[in-house]
C-alpha cells in the first residue's frame, strides 16, 4: 500500500486514484455525482473545501482574507509578508522558537527526517508501518532522502514505551503519528505519550511529531498545544487538514533546526515565488476552527455512540465503530458490505432525503472479502445533529444498503 493517493482514504476528498482525464469515465462520473449529492445536501456532518465551487471558494477566501490581515499590503515574494506573519503565528501557536512554511506535508517530514539524520549521524527512522510515509508517499523517505525506516510494533496503536526501549535496532529519529490517522485517528493518553518519548531519550533518539492533525488532540491530552508541542524535537503540522485551509504545512523546532530546514526547503524544491493563498486560508482556519475543535471532539463521541445504536436498532448484524468513544473528531465505521454497495447508499440518501451521514467507503485492506470501512469527521456542520436524528439517519441508510444487498 506504499503507493497509495491519500485522498483515496480521506473522507472530506473524493480524489480520483489516477490523475484527471486519465480515468475511467463512468468513475469520473460517479465522482461528479457523489460531490453534486454532498453539495446540496441540507444536513450532513462535516463540510468540505470540495462542497464548495471554485468561485465559492475564492469569494470565501477573499471574504476571509479581509479578517486576519491587511489585503493593501503587498503579496509575499519567496516567504516574506504574509508567509512570514503565518510562520510567526504558528511558532507562537506551538511554543517553538521558529516555524517553517512548506508547501505540503511530505516535504516538510522528509527535511525534518534528513536533518534530524545529518545531526544524530543515524539515518534509521523508527515509525509505525501505518504511518503517513510508509503508507501515503511511494518511499519517498528512502527513495528522495537515503533514510531507512524500522518499526517497533505493527499494532494499530502508536508503540508503547517498552517497545521502544526494547526495540532491537538502533535509531536515530523516532517518529510519532498525532493521531495515527490509518488505524483509526488513535492516541495514546498523555502518560503513554511521555513514556515513549522518555524510552526514546533513553536511546539517545530525537523525536518528530508527525502533527497533521495536532490541532484536534489537546482534547483527548487535557494539555495545550504547546505543552504537547514541547515533547518533540520537532512538530508538523497541516493546514488544510482540520483547519480547512487550501494546502501547506509547517515544521516548527528551535531556531537552529528550522534555519537549516529552510535549506532543504529551497533544494527541495519548496521555494515558492507566491504563496499568500495558502499562508491566507491557514491564518483563516486558525482564527475560525481552532477555538471549535473541543467541540468538534466532544460531538463526535455523542455521534460516535448514536451511530452504534442506529447499527444495532436497524438490525446491521455485524458492525464497528472505531475507536469508542473517538479520541478526536474523526473515527472509523466498519460495516460487512462491499464498498460499492455502501457508496451508493449513501449517494442516494444524500439525494433522496437531503441528508449526507456517510461519503466514501473503502473495502478493508486485510480480512476477510466483503468488510469496508469509512471515516466519519464531525465539524460545526455536525454540531446541530442530536443522537435521535443520527439513528434516524442510520436507519435510513440501512434501508438503502439492504436493498442492493
Amino acid at each position: 500500500m506504499a503507493d497509495t493517493n491519500e485522498q483515496v482514504r480521506d473522507e472530506a476528498t473524493d480524489g480520483p486514484q489516477v490523475p484527471a482525464g486519465h480515468g475511467d469515465e463512468e468513475a469520473d462520473q460517479q465522482r461528479l455525482r457523489r460531490i453534486a449529492a454532498w453539495r446540496q445536501a441540507e444536513r450532513t456532518l462535516s463540510r468540505s473545501a470540495v462542497d464548495r465551487s471554485l468561485g465559492e471558494q475564492l469569494a470565501a477566501l477573499t471574504a476571509g482574507a479581509a479578517t486576519v490581515t491587511d489585503t493593501g499590503r503587498p503579496a509575499d515574494i519567496y516567504g516574506n509578508g504574509i508567509v512570514a506573519e503565518l510562520e510567526e503565528r504558528i511558532a507562537g501557536v506551538l511554543g517553538t522558537e521558529a516555524a517553517a512554511f512548506f508547501p505540503t506535508g511530505t516535504m516538510a517530514q522528509q527535511v525534518a527526517l534528513r536533518c534530524w539524520a545529518g545531526r544524530t549521524g543515524n539515518p534509521t527512522v523508527a515509525l509505525h508501518p501505518l504511518a503517513h510515509p510508509e503508507m501515503h508517499e511511494r518511499g519517498a523517505l528512502s527513495a528522495v532522502s537515503g533514510l531507512r525506516t524500522v518499526h517497533p510494533t505493527a499494532e494499530p496503536r502508536l508503540p508503547t514505551a517498552d517497545e521502544v526501549r526494547d526495540f532491537a535496532e538502533p535509531f536515530g529519529t523516532l517518529m510519532l503519528e498525532l493521531p495515527l490517522r490509518d488505524a483509526g485517528f488513535v492516541l495514546p493518553t498523555w502518560e503513554e505519550l511521555e513514556a515513549v518519548v522518555a524510552a526514546a531519550r533513553e536511546r539517545d533518539a530525537v523525536v518528530h511529531f508527525d502533527g497533521a492533525r495536532l490541532w484536534e488532540c489537546a482534547s483527548r491530552f487535557g494539555r495545550g498545544l504547546p505543552e504537547i508541542a514541547a515533547l518533540a524535537d520537532s512538530v508538523y503540522v497541516s493546514f488544510y487538514k482540520t483547519l480547512g485551509g487550501i494546502s501547506g504545512a509547517a515544521l516548527a523546532g528551535s531556531a537552529s533546526l528550522i534555519e537549516e530546514a529552510r535549506t532543504w526547503r529551497h533544494r527541495y524544491g519548496g521555494q515558492l515565488f507566491q504563496q499568500f493563498p495558502a499562508a491566507l486560508a491557514a491564518l483563516i482556519g486558525l482564527d475560525r476552527e481552532l477555538p471549535k475543535l473541543p467541540s468538534y471532539v466532544a460531538q463526535a463521541k455523542v455521534v460516535a455512540a448514536a451511530l452504534a445504536e442506529g447499527f444495532a436498532e436497524a438490525g446491521a448484524g455485524w458492525f464497528r465503530v472505531h475507536p469508542e468513544p473517538p479520541h478526536t473528531h474523526q473515527f472509523q465505521v466498519w460495516l460487512p458490505y462491499p464498498a460499492d454497495v455502501l457508496r451508493e447508499a449513501s449517494v442516494r440518501q444524500a439525494e433522496e432525503t437531503g441528508v449526507a451521514l456517510f461519503r466514501l467507503w473503502h473495502p478493508a485492506a486485510a480480512g476477510p472479502p466483503g468488510v469496508s470501512f469509512t471515516e466519519v469527521t464531525v465539524s460545526e456542520a455536525g454540531l446541530e445533529w442530536t443522537a435521535a436524528e443520527v439513528r434516524a439517519a442510520v436507519a435510513e441508510f440501512m434501508k438503502r444498503v439492504t436493498a442492493q444487498a
